[in-house]
């Protein structure tokens, strides 16, 4: 049988649970989640019965967490997947778990991987979920400014009719980020060699200077841009990625993420927020290296996630308020709040 993993983060990050002196999680049912939530649940379970008929399904259901098992209790009484269950033949096996059970997963940043840096720090594509916008100024003759970089229509990641882009994807996924860039080195001078482009190779550290001058090889040649396109514009994703001032924050988060998983052990939690709180700053007093007010709720998630079970007591009120108050001073000083801080205040 197949297993297949679904993580319903419906509607919010943390599912709404009724307040003190209503069911305990393990006893929530559809009825007592918000209106809102019990909309998209149902929309769910009709996707998911949609989906499970088109693939002749007859599930077995499994849940983790409290929305899960609310989820996989709507399902089993879904009136059409039940007359489903009766006459499909093929068996599988589907595990609901709660993303609020792996917060850390979410938010954490995993590693030396160069693709989930990509995908984090270049701007979505138009119309898309999991594909980003590549500049593609720099393949033109055009001088232009930020602003104005939009008349040039964007590169992206997907290039399925392009062998040599697909191997250099790959490498980025698997690939720790050091050995990618040099990969996307390598497929760079091989097609500039085949198109007989005056290429220099050079040794050593790749630089996305370097990537940029091999680049600019292909502006003038059309049929070399024709031919090698969909590799142009991973390693200009690439290069974009590595200029971009949110992956050396991306690379901060990974060390002070490893530093708290190392002292996790040996510090209580009050001495964890209290290690946080001179980091927190204003709009007026931070530099682009400092963290963002979404920056520390991203951090506070991932403590909260790993740290376990944590005593209470007057010392974590004290830290903990002291927290929130410089949070709530910095949300409250920011001059034009993103779309993010706006839904959540």
């Amino acid at each position: 049988s197949a297993e297949l993993c679904l993580l319903p983060a419906l509607a919010a990050l943390l599912p709404p649970l009724p307040g003190p002196g209503g069911p305990g999680p393990a006893e929530v049912g559809l009825g007592a989640l918000p209106a809102e939530l019990r909309a998209a649940v149902r929309a769910l379970v009709g996707e998911l019965d949609s989906l499970f008929t088109a693939l002749g399904l007859r599930e077995e259901s499994f849940a983790v967490g409290a929305l899960s098992r609310v989820v996989a209790a709507e399902l089993a009484s879904y009136t059409s997947a039940r007359n489903r269950r009766r006459t499909a033949t093929n068996k599988a096996s589907v595990i609901f778990v709660d993303r609020t059970l792996d917060l850390a997963g979410a938010v954490g940043h995993h590693g030396d991987n160069l693709a989930e840096k990509i995908l984090s720090v270049l701007p979505k594509l138009p119309g898309h979920k999991t594909d980003v916008m590549v500049n593609m100024v720099e393949l033109t003759a055009l001088q232009t400014t930020d602003e104005t970089c939009g008349i040039i229509a964007p590169g992206c990641l997907a290039q399925p009719n392009d062998p040599a882009a697909k191997a250099l994807w790959e490498s980025f996924m698997n690939l720790k980020q050091k050995e990618a860039v040099m990969e996307a080195r390598r497929h760079l001078v091989e097609a500039a060699s085949r198109e007989n482009l005056p290429i220099k190779m050079s040794m050593g550290e790749v630089t996305p200077e370097q990537l940029s001058s091999y680049v600019q090889l292909f502006r003038n040649n059309l049929k070399a841009l024709e031919n090698h396109c969909g590799l142009l514009q991973l390693v200009l994703a690439t290069v974009q990625t590595l200029k971009h001032p949110q992956t050396s924050k991306w690379d901060n988060f990974l060390a002070f993420e490893r530093l708290l998983l190392q002292t996790i052990g040996e510090s209580e939690m009050p001495s964890v927020l209290n290690q946080l709180l001179p980091m927190i700053k204003s709009y007026n007093e931070r530099t682009k290296d400092d963290y963002a007010c979404e920056d520390f709720l991203v951090l506070l998630i991932y403590i909260y996630s790993v740290v376990g079970e944590i005593k209470c007591g007057k010392e974590l009120d004290t830290a903990e308020e002291k927290v929130k108050r410089a949070l709530v001073k910095a949300i409250c000083d920011e001059p034009e709040p993103s779309p993010l801080l706006q839904k959540i205040t």
